[in-house]
């Protein structure tokens, strides 16, 4: 197994994600094998332009951004059913440009041609068993990715997704997650494969969930972004760029959490699940090489309903999940069987709680060390 993390990033950004960007540009064990900018916050022309811009910022135009689809799954085929203009984006949370106050630069190195969805899978195949899959958008182009090879999550070695709210008050609507909201389906689509996958002993471990109710512990504040600034005032030009524009995008996210009543704060969902993610699979790489579950069928069965377990900085419960597609109220809203009544097998690991202080703490230190050399 390869000392550095395989990762394939999907987002759209979005403000939180620019922070999770910022973040990843400051590891140095981690192969970022391809970034897909996916529409949800702003559109997907909009998303592109985001994520190289920051990357450009970041001085980190090397890494390949693939363009995602255009259109939620709902949306695409001739059996589309909707007569609306166009998906509802977040441009009040995040700003018209989905950047808040933050100016960033055109980027110069060419955006790669192949899409999010075909990336996704040329990621597996480049990396079998060892890709850590990280979605911090909605999940349009891993579902999309399915389509084109439906065996792909065994080659993963572990999905994690940011998205949804489970038995909590929604931020779209009263019981739903801007990510799943925005494709029901393809949030669907993925968990139903990726727990598929895991039942048959074919994936090692479970896809992983951050809900809203946890990540929202997650809590920025203007005193600790300008600690942060203040700290990494040793660092190059341009990353002290990079923070400046950071900062102009908080301050947009700031005021957008406190006209929601909030207060003066911004909660920063994605890049918990990034840096969850990546202290996970360090963990995993310096474990026992016999802990894998691969060929034992059945394998999810012995997971017990509502069984607990931690990740990184978070306590976690695990248990069958599925996504109301139909409900005229509940569309979009993610179900947990806590109590096993479907009787189906548990097919996701659910963040509960998070260690918010001690991952602020690690978030502000890696921000202020900046890239590596």
């Amino acid at each position: 197994m390869s000392s550095t993390v395989p990762l394939f990033l999907d987002c759209d950004p979005g403000i939180d994600d620019a922070l999770a960007l910022a973040y990843l540009c400051c590891q140095d064990d981690v192969d970022v094998v391809g970034i897909a900018a996916s529409g949800g916050n702003v559109a997907t022309e909009q998303v592109v332009e985001n994520t190289r811009g920051w990357l450009e910022l970041a001085d980190r135009s090397d890494i390949p951004v693939h363009a995602g689809h255009r259109l939620p799954l709902a949306w695409q085929g001739p059996n589309s059913t909707t007569d609306h203009d166009g998906p509802e984006y977040a441009d009040l949370t995040h700003g018209g440009t989905g950047a808040g106050y933050a100016r960033l630069p055109a980027p110069r190195a060419p955006l790669s041609a192949v899409s999010a969805a075909q990336a996704w899978v040329d990621a597996a195949h480049a990396h079998p068993r060892e890709l850590i899959g990280v979605v911090i958008g909605p999940s349009t182009n891993l579902a999309l990715a399915l389509t084109i090879d439906p065996q792909l999550p065994k080659l993963f070695e572990r999905l994690f997704i940011m998205g949804g709210a489970f038995n909590h008050r929604g931020n779209t609507r009263p019981t739903t997650e801007w990510n799943v909201t925005f494709d029901p389906e393809a949030t669907a689509r993925v968990l139903s494969a990726f727990g598929g996958a895991h039942e048959a002993g074919d994936l090692d471990h479970l896809p992983v969930i951050a809900p809203i109710e946890a990540t929202e512990a997650v809590e920025m504040t203007s005193e600790r972004l300008t600690g942060i600034r203040e700290g990494a005032a040793e660092t190059d030009q341009s990353w002290q760029a990079m923070l400046t524009q950071l900062s102009e995008a908080l301050r947009f996210y700031f005021e957008f959490h406190e006209s929601d009543g909030l207060g003066y704060l911004a909660h920063i969902h994605d890049p918990f699940v990034l840096a969850c993610a990546l202290e996970w699979a360090r963990q995993d790489r310096s474990g026992p090489a016999s802990s894998g579950i691969h060929g034992q069928p059945g394998a999810a069965s012995a997971v017990a309903n509502g069984s607990s377990g931690a990740l990184p900085w978070a306590k976690t419960l695990r248990a069958p999940v599925d996504v109301e597609l139909t409900g005229t109220l509940t569309r979009g809203e993610t179900v947990a069987d806590w109590l096993g009544r479907w009787g189906s097998p548990v097919n996701a690991e659910i963040l509960r709680s998070i260690n918010s202080s001690a991952f602020l703490d690690h978030l502000s230190t890696t921000l202020m060390k900046g890239p590596p050399a």
